[in-house]
């Protein structure tokens, strides 16, 4: 899905409507449509609905829900923060469609802070911010400032329309200035910046389509959001003649003494994902130890250095397991030895094979990120298209070993570091962290929203590296929508865990436990009409 500016989002509008025929007033009707289901979905005994209007389009949206939830027999008390007579075009139509009293007494208008009545509006059980959009640009003065003040002070939970009161949409980090609080937030067609970096809303933030056609939903930004709709059919149900031949042969190279768990882990990661089989590779002395783990890994002895970790003299057998193989992934508890790090580069060069690199498989590149072109950027156009996808998954102290930029430059600008980094390296990086980063080739970016604090514990990378893998080793031709689902479901399988042990007791196997959870609410989710931003309730 696009994440699209707000005057990307005006065009996207005007567009609809003017070249492929969707009346505007339609497009208002089915935005405030979509408020009012949301709010009698999310607050179904919820009797009395206090709705706050400004005089733009994001009123008339919330006029829409006004109507919507009186016809649906809910008490609805609305307050508009500007005199009648400035409302104008679809705003003004579907202010003149309220019922007015004494015909319907349940709807208090007004036309300003002189009249007591105000009061009873944020007295409701739930409150519809509709005073301000996306297109609005802070500070807000005046008597929005004070309606924005008023719904601050209320107790009651607080559904936004389109974006917080007072929030600037195309800001992608900390908002300032008056910004109204949000319980939940109802968007339409495709999300702005603040609504995916924004932390607006501790609550659902879901995007509702109300009539624009995909081919007139255009970004400048090469910024798209994961969501299920897009994975889920690499998910879906298997023909019934399948075998395990048909979902790809991972070999993870990794473990050393006393990490054996790490590649263990990764292995059996990219079995639950799917992979059809999957063999861990390890030094000799670590191969009982990663065997012990789960019987249905297969494993491969390497050479090993003195201290227990994966030598250089191991390449020749390597390359002799690798034959064959799917995907590699490479990194996870392999050290930093010299001759260990060696070993991986060697191995990277060799561009034959789909191959994952993480942990300190991506520390042996450290100050040589340049090297991670596989088969090395001079290579003729036929070399280059033999060339299997290269995929990294640093966080972000990796990401500053590969770059030579440190932590906190790459943390203020995620993106672009990202985007940068793939295209001139030409892979697939996956920039981890709160709202993972994907990006491609290309230059294009995608934001991932799952996952929570309770994943900032030890072998959670790992369990990634194993989902990219078992994901890849599925769907060999479609790299990118691979990468995407694992990150999304890794992430997703992170939230269903934490909500059933809580953040501080999470660890990284509870992942595992949670998968087989986190692919039903993908499939449940792909089925709905709304795309929610962020982990997906049961």
């Amino acid at each position: 899905m696009k994440i699209v500016t707000s005057g990307e989002m005006r065009d996207i509008d005007r567009m609809t409507s003017e070249q492929l025929g969707v009346p505007s007033l339609t497009l208002m009707e089915n935005a405030g449509s979509a408020v009012a289901e949301f709010a009698l979905s999310s607050y179904a005994e919820a009797k009395r609905f206090g709705v706050i209007c400004g005089k733009g389009n994001n009123g008339g949206d919330g006029f829409v829900a006004a109507r919507k939830l009186h016809e649906a027999g809910r008490e609805v008390r609305l307050l508009l923060v500007a005199p009648s007579v400035e409302l104008k075009g679809d705003a003004a139509l579907n202010f003149a469609k309220l019922p007015r009293r004494p015909v319907t007494p349940a709807f208090t208008i007004f036309d300003g802070w002189e009249s007591s009545a105000w009061g009873s509006v944020f007295h409701s059980e739930v409150l519809i911010d509709a005073i301000l959009g996306s297109g609005f640009r802070p500070p807000v003065r005046g008597v929005y400032a004070e309606a924005i003040a008023k719904i601050n002070s209320s107790r009651a939970p607080v559904i936004a329309v389109d974006i917080p009161s007072g929030a600037d949409s195309d800001v992608m980090g900390e908002q300032a200035g008056s910004l109204a609080r949000a319980s939940a937030i109802v968007t339409f067609t495709a999300p702005r910046p603040a609504h995916v970096f924004g932390n607006l809303t501790p609550g659902p933030l879901v995007v509702a389509p109300i009539g624009s056609p995909d081919e007139a939903i255009q970004s400048s930004l090469k910024l798209n959001l994961t969501i299920p709709r897009e994975i889920a059919p690499l998910i879906g149900p298997r023909p019934r003649n399948s075998n395990k031949g048909m979902y790809g042969h991972v070999l993870v190279v990794g473990g050393s003494l006393g990490k054996t768990g790490a590649a263990a882990m990764a292995g059996f990661s990219a079995l639950r994902t799917g992979a059809g089989l999957v063999t861990v590779a390890t030094p000799r002395s670590a191969l009982p130890t990663a065997a012990g783990f789960h019987p249905e890994l297969m494993t491969e002895p390497l050479e090993e250095t003195d201290a227990g970790t994966i030598a250089i003299e191991a390449l020749k057998e390597f390359q002799r397991m690798a034959q064959g193989k799917t995907v590699l992934a490479v990194g996870p508890g392999i050290s930093r030895h010299a001759s260990t790090a060696e070993f991986v580069r060697s191995v990277v060069k060799t561009p034959e094979t789909a191959m994952v690199l993480d942990a300190d498989g991506l520390n042996a590149f450290e100050g040589r990120g340049k090297d991670l072109t596989r088969g090395n950027g001079g290579a003729s156009d036929q070399d280059r298209e033999k060339r299997q996808t290269l995929v990294l998954t640093p966080h972000p102290g990796e990401m500053a070993r590969l770059t030579g930029l440190s932590i906190r430059d790459i943390q203020r600008d995620r993106i672009q570091v990202a985007r940068r980094f793939a295209q001139e390296q030409q892979l697939i990086l996956v920039l981890k962290g709160d709202r993972t980063i994907v990006a491609d080739a290309t230059g294009e970016a995608w934001v991932n929203t799952t996952g929570n604090p309770g994943m900032a514990t030890g072998g959670t990378g790992d369990i990634l590296t194993g989902m990219v893998a078992g994901m890849l080793a599925q769907h060999p031709k479609l790299p990118l929508e691979a990468v995407l689902a694992a990150v999304y479901l890794h992430g997703l399988a992170g939230d269903v865990a934490r909500d059933a042990m809580g953040e501080l007791a999470l660890v990284a196997t509870d992942l595992l436990t949670a998968l087989p959870e986190a692919f039903r609410r993908v499939r449940a989710a792909a089925a709905q009409n709304w795309t929610r931003i962020g982990d997906q309730s049961g």
